[in-house]
């Protein structure tokens, strides 16, 4: 049996936490640029070796500020799924939990790009955002399996 879903006004607030996440994502790889230049680490190299990193301060503070984009990046397909499918039925609810996961992410990205690897975990907030959001998508799946 055929599903159809209408885009209500609501739905334009999911549209911009995911704008939005695009645009924190772009600025971390600006982040990861920027870090790379200032420790002089050349292309095609992802992070340091650790002996290098512990005696050069710019090239511990470029692993982790890669380190961050790239964290962020493995979640994005789990973080696009989730806004996606939770939005279905309650647009608004996961409007505001994905701006909690983004906010939670900017957080992170601010506190592990600081080299202060710990700091990263200040923004584990945002993971109530992602968790929520995989309770809605669980929720419209299960509507939709039992609508027909």
């Amino acid at each position: 049996m055929p599903v159809t879903v209408s885009l209500t006004r609501e739905h334009s607030y999911v549209l911009g936490v995911l704008v939005a996440k695009a645009l924190l994502t772009f600025s971390f790889a600006a982040s990861v640029g920027n870090a790379r230049r200032r420790a002089k680490v050349p292309y095609p190299y992802m992070y340091v070796e650790k002996a290098e990193a512990e005696k050069d301060a710019a090239k511990h503070i470029f692993n982790c500020t890669q380190r961050a984009h790239q964290n962020t990046l493995e979640y994005m397909p789990i973080y696009l799924i989730v806004q996606t499918i939770g939005s279905i039925e309650h647009p608004t609810i996961a409007a505001a939990l994905g701006a909690l996961y983004v906010v939670g992410r900017y957080v992170y990205a601010q506190g592990y790009s600081s080299g202060k690897v710990e700091a990263r975990n200040r923004g584990a907030f945002g993971y109530i955002g992602l968790i929520g959001l995989l309770a809605l998508s669980c929720k419209a799946v299960a509507s939709i399996a039992l609508s027909a």
